[in-house]
């Protein structure tokens, strides 16, 4: 794929995921799923296979500069981009596509989270390779629709409208995490998918949109140019963080772009976004539990157990929990109660201080 860039979006702070993902290093940073990489190390290699490493941009928190360069030693540091403090995904993005744009006019860019896990690798690829074919020559906004499989209240969702090509089609509405009735409907109409979060267009088209509905974004990272965090570029970027908005790329330019489009396809994804979605993707036992770590089981059904070898941790008799421990915390709470999570770490903040975090 000629002209073909990457940013991958990996400055969360993955709270939900507490006690194992804290603000030293977040979930992105590490072996989630137990395979031996980090997630940000799996969307990276991903996207390698067919993308030049060269091409491949990581845009985070300046705290986690040293973390990315010890996890993907292939980039240089002028592939790292680093955020002085997260204003969400507009702003994020904008600072990878101006500066890209600014070495390469010309170039498509293919925007992922770094903390989504695929499982059907091929689908993905061949869904990507036709954004980016559609976006080649049109002035398209693409999103990559990942078909629901479940009326899950914990996704955005994508309506389409069903003329078009068999995988490309064009956007009607977008939905952020419906309640139960509501996703239900989607799921029974068949014309609405999962936001998968990936983005694919060409870096005109995106400045084009930036200018349109994020006019000040525009206005301050227009100044970029292709070279790496100079002193001066680091002041510019600051700035520029300083004066935008917290504000979602969805919310900013998607939902109000008139030449949005949706790829459709099925790819085995998963937004890792909870302790019950790495449940729902993980290997059980007979007895429907998932364990990594040292652990002992009696009685307990469905639950997720994920800790240190180095520590025995013994379950009589429960189901449908969570128990997850780290360092000096432990989590206990049933599954389902994943909304209740980042409030629960805030009040650690707050009666605990930052030791736990």
């Amino acid at each position: 794929m000629e002209n073909t860039f990457v940013v991958i979006m990996a400055g969360g702070s993955g709270t939900r995921f507490w006690p194992l993902s804290k603000k030293a290093k977040p979930k992105q940073f590490l072996d989630v799923l137990g395979v031996g990489k980090t997630l940000l190390q799996m969307t990276f290699e991903r996207f390698v296979e067919y993308i030049p490493a060269e091409n491949i941009y990581i845009v985070s928190n300046e705290l986690y500069k040293d973390v990315i360069k010890e996890q993907l030693p292939e980039l240089n540091d002028d592939q790292i981009l680093l955020e002085p403090f997260q204003r969400n995904t507009a702003p994020c993005i904008a600072y990878a596509c101006y500066k890209i744009a600014s070495r390469n006019p010309e170039a498509k860019v293919i925007v992922s989270p770094a903390d989504h896990a695929i499982f059907k690798e091929r689908n993905f690829y061949e869904a990507v390779k036709a954004a980016v074919d559609s976006v080649t020559d049109e002035d398209r906004l693409l999103t990559i629709g990942v078909t629901p499989n479940r009326p899950e209240t914990g996704y955005g969702y994508i309506q389409y409208e069903t003329e078009g090509t068999d995988r490309v089609k064009k956007v009607k509405t977008f939905t952020e995490k419906p309640q139960l009735e509501l996703a239900r409907k989607f799921l029974e109409s068949g014309d609405f998918v999962w936001n998968a979060g990936v983005f694919v267009w060409s870096v005109k088209s995106i400045q084009k949109a930036f200018q349109k509905y994020l006019p000040e974004v525009d206005e301050v990272f227009a100044q970029l140019d292709s070279s790496y965090y100079t002193e001066e570029e680091g002041s510019l970027v600051k700035q520029a963080y300083g004066e935008c908005k917290n504000i979602s790329i969805d919310y900013g330019v998607m939902e109000k772009a008139r030449n949005v489009y949706v790829v459709l396809g099925d790819y085995g994804w998963s937004d890792l976004g909870s302790w019950d979605s790495l449940y729902d993707v993980s290997e059980k036992d007979e007895n429907g539990n998932v364990v990594e770590g040292n652990a002992l089981l009696f009685n307990s059904n469905n639950n997720l157990v994920k800790g240190p070898k180095d520590k025995l941790v013994v379950l009589n008799g429960l189901d449908d929990f969570v128990i997850a421990y780290h360092d000096e915390a432990i989590l206990i709470t049933k599954k389902g109660s994943e909304s209740q999570i980042r409030t629960i770490v805030n009040e650690v903040k707050i009666k605990q201080g930052k030791k736990y975090l």
